[in-house]
């Protein structure tokens, strides 16, 4: 089993990073979905996450369709929108026999209105209050919804305890 987190059209290349040092961190796969807003090769790209890129599994996808056809199993598929009714913490993802797919829009419009209406029931939310931001940082929603995959399937793979000898607590 192996968790996945798809970037749609990302822009930023400092969230990209980032998430991909999330990814290097959690043994999670990341896909990005072309066009990208930048060069992996940029520099903001490299400072977000230079020495962790060796570490994460990345694979590029042309578009949508590209990315939605590599996936063996859809039920596994999560959108993550904050037009979503139910919320991330609402889902099952422990069955650890599957992969899962946590799909995340671009930063500016998010995924296609069409794409969303064809899958409302896969759609997943992080609750946040009425005050009209347009949305949370991307990097930060990818980590908040991959802990909630991990800790429900007990971390697997992943320390849940990390001491060096200087930091052990007497």
């Amino acid at each position: 089993m192996t968790n996945h987190i798809a970037l749609f059209e990302p822009l930023m290349p400092a969230n990209t990073g980032n998430i991909a040092r999330t990814c290097a961190g959690t043994n999670t796969e990341l896909h990005l979905i072309e066009p990208l807003g930048f060069s992996t090769d940029d520099k903001h790209m490299k400072r977000a996450g230079l020495d962790y890129w060796d570490k994460v599994k990345i694979t590029y996808h042309k578009n949508l369709r590209e990315f939605i056809d590599s996936i063996p199993d859809l039920n596994n598929l999560y959108i993550v929108s904050k037009f979503a009714e139910r919320a991330y913490t609402e889902v099952d993802y422990t069955d650890t026999t599957k992969d899962h797919y946590f799909l995340f829009g671009k930063e500016t419009t998010g995924l296609p209105e069409q794409f969303m209406r064809r899958y409302p029931e896969k759609c997943v939310r992080i609750p946040q209050n009425d005050h009209n931001i347009r949305a949370l940082n991307l990097s930060n929603s990818a980590a908040i919804v991959i802990y909630e995959a991990l800790r429900q399937q007990q971390f697997p793979a992943l320390e849940t305890q990390h001491t060096y000898e200087h930091d052990k607590l007497k």
